[in-house]
């Protein structure tokens, strides 16, 4: 564990080479979590390697220390983590109301929205950090490595620490996953996927799987437990649903069996999906019900008792004053107001004063309440489970059915939007539920960060109020990188519905999972033509599932069966989802063979199983940057030259071979990846 850094003791923190570093990083893992979380609909943890690079790169400099590479990591995982504004604001290109993404309303979306975050979790601190024993994953796993990177600069313990994982297992997993991408999706030598079909008269199954290593490692470090939910799910989709949909429907005859498949799975089992993944959300909500007003109580009673001072506790425990957080809380949500009003103004110039200031001051009350009940959520959920396996696209899903529900409810009453004309009363509240929606989901994401980053400043001895301003700069920097990443993208790849050019390869388009669902979600309450069958089979389905994990959880079983990834399972395609399984179970078979071994060797665990299984997360963690950063150049590549395939060194004769041929590389990387973390390596 961490040594901490005394009370007493005065050390460099927050430095401007620090947040100059932390700014460099942040561009790294916002524009990666970007692209994975538009291509797949996940997002990475940024804490841990950004902990190893800024603690291989300040290690080097006069003077560095722990105190200063944690304030690096906390402003870069604030910024990587903001980047959950993608599961939602690709929506609004969806329905047709932006033709891109405006920087400054998209900017000031995620400024707002995560400096909120950030304010709304600091009066929890001391409830959730400081005297709870929640685990806090990710944030202790982060205190570790900051102690490894200050004990590495001692002369006399570079022996002690030589095994140490570090950079260089994030470089190589971002070097090879970084080539094995440009192959694929650069040179097309190897294909990203291989699909096999099964029909038996009327009955397709699709066998398929994904080449993406970035999906590997996210797997990997999602954990067993979680992949198998997501397995559980996937066979839920291809095993039983879409067979079952295909075969008694009367379309599914001659060679069009496996369009019509997949055409169910799009238009009925993605519901059934939702239907889980939104009862999970509210199962989790309802099982932190208690805590969360525990929380909430901890944060007005730390504001009444102005407990934030900086002059009365000591370094270790002063947050910032309560002034501050409450007149920087006004600000925002002034500001947020101006966003708004800028929002609605300009999709509908003559609307009423009392329509126009009704939906702009309901939309920021919403926002601002339901974020702040919503931070200390995902902050119990994050100390809980880690930010990783946070359900913050179901927090989302819940969000945007209530926001939509308030506006149609609005509009019921008042008949203000029917005012307007058929287009912008059949756009605008689509719209304004999506583009409020955006503000809960940047809270959420920050929540579920922030207070993992203020666990690791408490195990090394932080200033808090110093971690805190890192983590605005965070919110500021990330707010900034966005939205280009996001236009680069998209004029690029294009996502499912929304294509910038005609000509564009639709094969090509980035799938933007939540986005797709809370939009299909939104449009279908407005419409009045939602699936409500397919959801409420979801519902029941997830119900079940609950009432399973219950009863394990209840047995003391270590299986377990988290809704959440089902439902993931049944909404993302089988290309994603198996890659996830993949990394998933490589994982779990490698720390199962690290313990026999330690076992039998009568080794201590802590050097024999700890070690190479913090190794497996950094190159885990690296396959992912490396990845992630190769679609973002592939992006800017494909947007300088306007071809699709600008690199490509093959035609389309070599179909038939890459698929075959990217499957020999991924199962020879996937090897590789074992044979690295097991490797056992000599102390010089």
């Amino acid at each position: 564990m961490s040594q901490r850094i005394p009370d007493e003791m005065t050390l460099p923190e927050l430095t401007l080479r620090g947040v100059v570093l932390g700014a460099l990083i942040t561009v790294v893992f916002t524009a990666s979590n970007v692209y994975l979380g538009l291509k797949v609909g996940l997002t990475f943890a940024s804490s841990i390697p950004a902990a190893v690079i800024s603690m291989a790169l300040l290690s080097r400099l006069a003077g560095a220390n722990k105190l200063e590479n944690n304030m690096v990591q906390t402003q870069a995982s604030a910024a990587g983590t903001l980047s959950a504004i993608i599961f939602i604001l690709p929506g609004l290109l969806m329905v047709g109301y932006w033709q891109g993404f405006p920087f400054w309303q998209t900017s000031a979306i995620c400024a707002i929205g995560g400096i909120l975050g950030v304010l709304y979790t600091i009066p929890l601190r001391r409830a959730m950090v400081v005297q709870s024993d929640l685990p806090y994953p990710e944030g202790i796993a982060a205190a570790e490595i900051l102690e490894v990177g200050d004990r590495g600069r001692d002369d006399d313990r570079r022996a002690h620490d030589a095994n140490e994982p570090g950079a260089r297992d994030i470089a190589l997993g971002a070097l090879v996953a970084a080539a094995f991408s440009l192959a694929s999706s650069g040179f097309r030598v190897l294909a990203d996927s291989i699909t096999l079909w099964l029909t038996a008269g009327r009955t397709a199954f699709q066998f398929s799987t994904g080449f993406s290593l970035a999906l590997v490692g996210a797997g990997y470090m999602i954990g067993i437990v979680a992949g198998v939910a997501i397995l559980i799910g996937t066979l839920i989709t291809w095993g039983i649903a879409v067979p079952w949909l295909t075969m008694m429907d009367p379309a599914s005859v001659g060679p069009s069996l496996t369009d019509v498949a997949m055409q169910h799975w799009s238009e009925d089992v993605r519901f059934i999906g939702a239907g889980v993944i939104g009862v999970g959300a509210i199962w989790t909500l309802l099982t932190l019900l208690r805590p969360m007003i525990e929380g909430v109580q901890a944060s007005f009673g730390a504001l009444r008792k102005g407990q934030g001072s900086m002059t009365r506790v000591p370094r270790t425990d002063r947050d910032l004053p309560a002034s501050i957080l409450l007149g920087l809380a006004g600000i925002l949500l002034v500001a947020l107001l101006a966003v708004f009003a800028y929002f609605l103004h300009a999709a509908a110039p003559d609307m009423s004063s009392g329509t126009f200031w009704t939906l702009a001051l309901g939309s920021v009350l919403f926002a601002g309440l339901f974020g702040f009940i919503i931070a200390a959520a995902c902050g119990y959920m994050a100390g809980l489970v880690g930010s990783s396996s946070s359900p913050i696209s179901g927090i989302g899903i819940v969000a945007v059915i209530l926001v939509s529900l308030m506006i149609l409810g609005f509009n019921q009453l008042s008949d203000g939007l029917t005012m307007l004309g058929d287009d912008v009363a059949s756009m605008l509240p689509t719209a304004l539920a999506l583009f409020s929606t955006s503000v809960i989901v940047a809270v959420a994401a920050i929540s579920n960060d922030n207070l993992q980053d203020l666990k690791t400043g408490y195990l090394v001895g932080a200033t808090p109020w110093r971690q805190q301003v890192a983590l605005i700069i965070g919110c500021l920097v990330g707010a900034l990188v966005i939205p280009p990443v996001l236009t680069l993208l998209y004029n690029a790849y294009g996502f499912v519905g929304a294509l910038p050019r005609a000509d564009m390869d639709a094969s090509q388009a980035l799938g933007a999972p939540q986005a797709s669902l809370m939009t299909a979600i939104v449009k279908g309450i407005f419409a009045h033509d939602l699936q409500w069958s397919m959801i409420i089979i979801g519902l029941v389905l997830g119900a079940v599932m609950i009432g399973i994990d219950e009863l394990l959880k209840h047995r003391g079983s270590v299986a377990r069966l988290p809704v959440l990834a089902v439902g993931l399972g049944i909404y993302l395609p089988a290309s994603v989802n198996m890659p996830l399984i993949i990394g998933a179970i490589l994982g779990w078979v490698i720390q199962r063979r690290l313990q026999a071994r330690a076992a039998a060797r009568g080794t201590d665990p802590k050097t024999s199983v700890e070690q190479p299984r913090r190794r497996g997360v950094l190159i885990a963690s690296g396959m992912i940057v490396g990845e992630s950063l190769m679609g973002v150049l592939m992006a800017g590549i494909i947007g300088f030259t306007g071809s699709d395939a600008p690199l490509a060194l093959v035609g389309d004769g070599f179909a038939g071979i890459s698929p075959w041929l990217g499957l020999a590389v991924f199962v020879a990387v996937c090897a590789g990846l074992y044979r690295r973390v097991m490797a056992e390596r000599q102390v010089r």
